[in-house]
């Protein structure tokens, strides 16, 4: 198959959009947002194969690698195949996918399969959470939440709200983005090299407006000025809000919280599941995360192929190895 490979524009968003929800899946990659987000860092080719199925290329730090195809269950076999000799006949090189989601990882049996290496990517596992509980922080393990949610309701009551934004909040969107770059905390400086292509991947989503209707966003105002804001998407196969982006101005304690009921109340609010993404393995990220008592995990994997001259030059996780690195 002959790959008509592109880059994908914000334009794109809507076109591919319904791939990512044909089968099961859980990861926070499951939706468009994470694809754009990660557009550069990641140098993101796409391709629409048959109409049926979304096929990855990626490359970064010198290396090739993919992501398991966006199509239908019953095709993937076809499509990782489809990907797999890509891998070897043009690029010379054994098929390599990083955050392969483990329903795939399941539904093709690659565990069980000796041609192909399985690696779990431990520290990059999403974290799952249940929609309800998020939504009213009710019971004694969401004291401490519901609690900061409260005392900043009192202290900011008559001078704060929430507002879903819309394409003519853009410039205000991006300005606190901005600021808040520059005010980012000393955890968050940590990953400095991914931060800048983040910040990045928001300015091209909001460009062209992103075609509203494959994102949900929101902010908290105090006192008519914007000082938080969340980016999420739908998967609607799983049930599942997968929240890409939240930042806040941390001079208001409380506000992240608020900011994270608030979101969920107005624009997902019959949402099963929640994914917040992975922890980046900071500890700071993963303890905030635990905090909210998640019901379970997506957990990711690295599949390599040993059935090809050179695998073993492949064996290494980068990402997981950097991580680890750090912590």
């Amino acid at each position: 198959m002959n790959l008509k490979l592109f880059m994908p524009k914000s334009t794109d968003a809507e076109k591919i959009a319904p791939f990512y929800s044909m089968r099961p899946n859980k990861a926070c990659d499951s939706g468009v947002l994470d694809t754009f987000l990660w557009r550069d860092y990641y140098d993101i080719k796409l391709c629409i194969a048959d109409d049926k199925a979304l096929l990855f290329l990626m490359q970064n730090k010198g290396e090739y690698f993919s992501a398991m195809p966006f199509c239908k269950e019953e095709d993937l076999p076809h499509y990782f195949e489809v990907m797999e000799k890509y891998f070897n006949d043009v690029l010379k090189k054994p098929f390599k996918i990083y955050l392969a989601d483990e329903e795939a990882v399941e539904a093709l049996a690659l565990k069980e399969n000796p041609r192909y290496l399985v690696k779990e990517e431990f520290d990059l596992k999403d974290y799952l959470y249940d929609g309800d509980e998020l939504r009213t922080l009710s019971g004694k393990k969401f004291h401490k939440k519901k609690n900061l949610v409260n005392k900043f309701m009192r202290e900011f009551e008559g001078r704060w709200e929430y507002r879903s934004l819309c394409c003519g909040d853009r410039e205000e969107v991006l300005g606190f983005l901005d600021a808040w770059y520059e005010k980012r905390s000393d955890e968050e400086k940590e990953a400095e090299d991914t931060l800048e292509y983040e910040v990045m991947g928001i300015h091209e989503m909001l460009k062209d407006c992103f075609h509203l209707d494959t994102f949900k966003s929101g902010g908290i105002y105090i006192d008519g000025k914007l000082e938080a804001f969340t980016i999420g998407a739908l998967n609607p196969l799983e049930d599942m809000a997968c929240i890409a982006i939240e930042k806040g101005n941390s001079e208001f304690p409380g506000i992240y919280q608020v900011i994270n009921q608030q979101f969920l109340i107005h624009e997902f609010p019959d949402a099963k599941i929640i994914n917040r993404e992975d922890d980046c393995g900071l500890p700071g990220l993963r303890k905030a995360k635990e905090s909210y008592n998640p019901i379970g995990y997506e957990r990711k994997y690295m599949v390599l192929q040993k059935a090809f001259e050179g695998w073993k030059d492949e064996i290494t996780d980068i990402y997981e190895t950097e991580i680890q690195q750090k912590s």
